[in-house]
């Protein structure tokens, strides 16, 4: 059994991530007793606990425009935030496990492996790529570009013209238990398709929407990533 501590406990995967049944002790500090953007109480919390991992989810997502439109609240939680988790894990030998996003790739032709030239998307993606820097530098450290949704599929419409690689929640779970161990750079998602094909398999009155050029939404047209290391990691595991 291992000691891991999972920060942004309260967000969507957080409170799914609670639920999973494991035979790791699993710690979800609140805001109070680990609050990334003070180092100093991190810090103690973080050495009291004295966890294997730290899986770290905390930070800033949705809407994506709040980037655009906050860019402070973005730079103190998804960049300055994370570089301060990195010094703690790093300080006190915490292997650190950093949720990224498929958007810091270009998005033009989509299935990139994890050696392809980063371009982030939107300003979203530019963030979570300030926080991977800073992840990078540690060497026990695991970098998850993950392409997830929640479950049930929360929109009336799907794009039709865009691919990606969503997975639900859940399904990511079980595979980042295989992957604690993992060092480096892993693209983490499900199967490359159009977000349509995805959505109309749970919820089969999905209407299609089609992506404009001229719409800028930060939705780029093919943010799918290879998964073949993926792939080869938890087949072994089986």
């Amino acid at each position: 059994m291992k000691k891991i501590i999972i920060t942004g406990g309260s967000g969507r995967f957080g409170k799914i991530l609670k639920k999973y049944k494991t035979k790791h002790k699993l710690f979800f500090p609140t805001k109070n007793q680990l609050n990334i953007l003070n180092f100093e109480r991190s810090k103690k919390y973080i050495k009291k606990i004295k966890p294997n991992y730290l899986i770290h989810l905390a930070g800033l997502s949705r809407p994506m425009n709040i980037h655009e439109k906050q860019i402070e609240k973005s730079i103190d939680l998804n960049i300055i935030g994370t570089s301060n988790i990195t010094k703690i894990c790093s300080q006190l030998n915490v292997k650190l496990i950093y949720f990224s996003t498929n958007y810091v790739y270009p998005g033009t032709k989509g299935n990139y492996t994890e050696e392809d030239p980063l371009l982030p998307a939107n300003s979203y993606a530019w963030s979570k790529l300030g926080g991977e820097s800073a992840v990078h530098l540690y060497k026990n450290s695991l970098i998850l570009r993950v392409c997830m949704t929640e479950k049930p599929f929360i929109h009336k419409k799907a794009f039709a013209n865009v691919k990606t690689n969503f997975i639900f929640h859940q399904d990511v779970i079980p595979m980042l238990f295989k992957l604690l161990n993992q060092r480096g750079i892993i693209n983490l998602g499900g199967k490359r398709q159009s977000v349509f094909n995805f959505a109309i398999k749970n919820k089969k009155d999905i209407k299609k929407a089609y992506l404009k050029k001229k719409q800028n939404i930060g939705m780029p047209f093919d943010s799918s990533m290879n998964l073949k290391k993926l792939r080869s990691i938890i087949n072994k595991k089986k």
